[in-house]
């Protein structure tokens, strides 16, 4: 047997498709494929193509298991988020707002007695505190001791 490439193509499947196809058969084609594959070969000699098929393959995955709860799921803390930070950010950028047009900032106990007349302001210390109240709860039961089974 001749060592020839063209002896070694014609035995393998590959040849036949590439006849048989008359899709391939077109030299736009073949440009196309032979631009593709040069494209693509530092991916396959540096084993990278690998890691595209497993992303591919991932999001295929994540597409199967995405039925109607869970897009209602991730669509409803979307909108919880985006509505969150857009309340955050309207109260700071007010807050900022009547803070610059103060001449001089309060002392502390014009503070103190704003918080014993304001019903709102004293409404968001108490919510300031709950949040630190729940941090703390959260940070004693992540680092307390384990339960037992």
């Amino acid at each position: 047997m001749d060592n020839t490439p063209t002896a070694m193509t014609a035995a393998h499947p590959i040849d036949r498709v590439l006849r048989a196809s008359p899709e391939l058969q077109d030299q736009a084609t073949l440009d196309g494929m032979s631009d593709l594959i040069t494209k693509v070969a530092p991916l396959l000699q540096g084993r990278r193509l690998h890691n595209i098929v497993d992303l591919l393959a991932a999001t295929s995955d994540i597409v199967e298991m995405a039925d109607d709860a869970m897009v209602q799921k991730l669509m409803a803390f979307y909108e919880d988020t985006t509505g969150g930070v857009w309340a955050v950010g309207n109260a700071l950028r007010y807050a900022s707002a009547r803070a610059a047009r103060a001449e001089a900032p309060p002392t502390l106990w014009r503070s103190m007695r704003r918080l014993r007349k304001d019903d709102d302001a004293r409404r968001g210390l108490d919510m300031a505190v709950n949040f630190l109240a729940e941090l703390g709860r959260q940070s004693r039961a992540t680092h307390g001791p384990m339960p037992a089974d």
